[in-house]
């Protein structure tokens, strides 16, 4: 998984970390964790953070 590049990756000033935004529940959180271990874990949440799109749509 490649969190850095996902929207949902998130900056906490309070805490001085990083953390995921997702509002997961323990079933989703679990069911990814047991196929990561499987295969090469892939967030079903994942979306790619590209602020260029946006800038995209404007012109």
């Amino acid at each position: 998984m490649d969190c850095e590049t996902c929207v949902y990756y998130e900056y906490d000033d309070d805490d001085e970390a990083y953390y995921c935004s997702v509002s997961m529940d323990e079933d989703d959180y679990a069911r990814m964790m047991q196929t990561g271990r499987a295969q090469r874990a892939e967030c079903p949440f994942y979306l790619y953070d590209n602020e260029y799109e946006v800038v995209k749509h404007q012109m």
